[in-house]
């Protein structure tokens, strides 16, 4: 009797041991994962995105191109809100464009630059069909996620900027809109997040908050 009360405290104890160490272990992992999110630079600074927007202009159907990823920059759109954009979400006259968020975000309507209105005009006017949606294949299909991602990447091989993959435009609106100086409200309203963490991201790590230090 006294030997099986010694083992089953000796299991116990046993299974406190490894319970504990699982979650230290969780918590290390987690931690780990979180500082190398911060670490990791997953943006283009205005140089690079530059020069993935000269190089899209180049590719096969450049005009499209090089506007989808302009406008991908600018408004700060996933992929899926990119491909998702209509016609009837740009007004030309009002230079203005309808961006509508997924993912529960807030939805608004957002201005256009002079040199993206020429652009969505040059990419209408070479367009000789009536579909709805703003970016179309060469067989006349909306955009699918694998053309995106193929798009940019190409673009990024042609620049000689590496990997570079469809949500690091959103991101690099993020970081271009800290570093002009915008609070955190007013990027969390223009890229749609609902929780003001998601935009901390960018007003921590922006370089602008650093300039005036030395």
């Amino acid at each position: 009797m006294k030997g099986r009360c010694g083992v089953a405290y000796f299991k116990r104890r046993e299974g406190r041991w490894r319970n504990m160490t699982n979650r230290r272990k969780v918590k290390s992992e987690r931690d780990s994962a979180a500082d190398a999110h911060e670490r990791a630079r997953d943006y283009l600074g205005q140089a690079q995105i530059d020069r993935l927007l000269a190089a899209a202009k180049k590719g096969r159907h450049g005009i499209r191109d090089h506007l989808l990823l302009l406008m991908m920059f600018r408004h700060g759109l996933r992929v899926s809100e990119a491909i998702a954009l209509r016609r009837k979400d740009v007004d030309l006259a009002q230079s203005r464009v309808w961006i509508t968020r997924l993912k529960n975000g807030l939805s608004v309507e957002q201005p256009i630059p002079g040199d993206e209105l020429r652009a969505i005009r040059r990419w209408l006017a070479k367009r000789d069909d009536a579909l709805p949606w703003l970016f179309v294949s060469e067989r006349n299909q909306p955009l699918t996620r694998q053309a995106v991602n193929y798009i940019v990447g190409a673009a990024a091989k042609r620049a000689d900027l590496g990997h570079v993959h469809p949500h690091m435009l959103r991101h690099s609106c993020g970081f271009a809109l800290s570093n002009k100086g915008s609070d955190l409200r007013l990027i969390q309203d223009y890229l749609g997040h609902r929780d003001p963490r998601h935009t901390a991201h960018y007003t921590r790590t922006a370089a602008a908050r650093f300039d005036n230090l030395w």
